[in-house]
């Protein structure tokens, strides 16, 4: 089984015991039955799995019941497994198809024998379905397609490789020549490739491009068979043309998504339940414009301008009407205007934790990436070529007082150096921008005695 980081927030999640269950989110395929499974083996006596998709009468476990007590004898009469207090994991998988177990959790919790797991791909398209959301007793994380990280974990790149360049990148050392012209050449692969499970799986098992690609466009075709079971009906052909129309959009010379391109009198309230379906879903990822890179940044973004990323790289490769992979892997990266390139940047920013925002305007010029980090202001700009010293939207954001931005880094196929307030990075380091975890504040305690009134 692959190595994922996910593990590590499961067992966060079971030392903590907080008493709540751990829902996993993400789009399909991206492992979260997979990880969740093995999890359970690992980490307790048994685990008792219900897939509601797979088990289409399982939702009657819930039926006429509202007491734990009930519920876990009907579960243990389904599955005919006996539930061991305190050493049992339950896994409700596509719990989505269940509304009603989401709605039963709070009760299943509190009673305590058990600790639950709920995974979901649709969970954020069927939300109106839940009769009523377990607040408090459910934690949501999301999962994602494999990250760089994780993809050099498959191939068994050594730990201490791994440590060498998370130190050159903290230290702004460059990467040994051997080291780097390797990882730069994994960098491409993952581009190709991309994160799927299954997808990075069978390159290691085979080596085999083209059985990548043909298990690429199974999971697309899996994409689209959601689009017509899960969405509303009104809905369905405007989401289609919304995801069919990423490639060709992200190829145009200026990628901002432009609904003209799918019908000449588009208008964005007709199409923005299509974008929300797709980004719910997992399926897509949107990148706003703002109006300032300045914090903070979630008030000064544009909702109707906007960029959109698909989920996974090799996802998009798969879509492209041109077979872009040979090219690729061959170091032509500036094909299709670098926007692959800038999909893999979307996706490991997402995957990071970073919402997505980018900054055009005709006086600066456009900037790729905009990033938020606690109180700091980052540019990132992505070089697909050789003159990825020339970047003069950048230089120009840099130079305006107003906005106080402290450092640009531009992603390129260089190694590590820097120049002024500009940190040049090679590409296969994006795993490592990571946002920082946001820290308790510490107690106040305020004294109102002053406030009395006079005895």
């Amino acid at each position: 089984m692959l190595k994922r980081k996910m593990m590590a927030v499961l067992e966060a999640w079971k030392e903590r015991n907080e008493g709540v269950a751990l829902c996993i989110m993400g789009a399909r395929q991206t492992g979260k039955t997979t990880i969740a499974k093995e999890f359970g083996r690992t980490h307790y006596q048994q685990t008792i799995e219900v897939n509601f998709l797979l088990q289409e009468d399982a939702g009657k476990i819930f039926e006429h019941v509202d007491r734990a007590e009930d519920i876990l004898r009907n579960l243990s009469a389904y599955t005919r497994q006996r539930i061991i207090p305190g050493h049992t994991l339950v896994l409700f998988d596509e719990v989505e198809a269940c509304p009603a177990a989401r709605t039963h959790i709070k009760t299943l919790v509190l009673d305590g024998r058990c600790d639950y797991i709920e995974t979901g791909s649709m969970l954020g398209v069927r939300f109106r379905e839940v009769r009523s959301y377990p607040v408090g007793f459910e934690q949501i994380v999301r999962m994602y397609p494999l990250d760089f990280e994780e993809f050099l974990w498959a191939h068994q790149i050594p730990e201490a490789t791994i440590s060498y360049i998370q130190q050159a990148f903290r230290n702004e050392t460059e990467v040994s020549a051997s080291i780097h012209d390797t990882l730069i050449k994994l960098f491409r692969t993952y581009m190709v490739v991309g994160g799927m499970p299954k997808v990075v799986q069978a390159f290691i098992d085979s080596g085999d491009i083209s059985e990548v690609t043909h298990i690429q466009h199974d999971l697309l075709a899996l994409y689209r068979q959601d689009i017509a079971q899960y969405a509303p009906n009104t809905d369905k052909p405007k989401i289609r043309d919304v995801l069919d129309q990423i490639p060709s959009q992200l190829n145009a010379k200026n990628n901002r998504f432009k609904l003209s391109h799918i019908a000449k009198n588009a208008r964005s309230i007709h199409f923005e339940s299509s974008f929300l379906w797709l980004s719910e879903a997992g399926v897509a990822l949107p990148c706003y414009n703002c109006t300032a890179p300045v914090i903070p940044l979630d008030l000064n973004l544009k909702r109707n301008l906007f960029k959109l990323y698909f989920c996974d790289t090799g996802l998009l490769c798969a879509m492209s009407l041109d077979e872009i992979q040979f090219d690729v892997l061959q170091g032509n990266v500036q094909i299709n205007h670098g926007s692959l390139l800038e999909n893999v940047f979307a996706q490991s920013l997402t995957s990071n934790r970073f919402p997505l925002y980018y900054f055009d305007s005709k006086k600066i010029g456009e900037l790729d990436f905009v990033i938020q980090n606690r109180q700091k202001i980052t540019t990132l700009e992505i070089k697909s070529g050789n003159d990825f010293t020339k970047h003069p939207s950048l230089d120009r954001a840099l130079a305006n007082p107003e906005w106080k931005i402290e450092e640009g880094i531009v992603f390129c196929k260089g190694n590590v150096r820097r120049q002024g307030n500009v940190l040049y990075l090679p590409f296969y380091m994006v795993f490592l921008l990571e946002h920082a975890h946001t820290e308790k504040p510490a107690l106040l305690k305020t004294n109102f005695s002053d406030l009395l009134p006079p005895k």
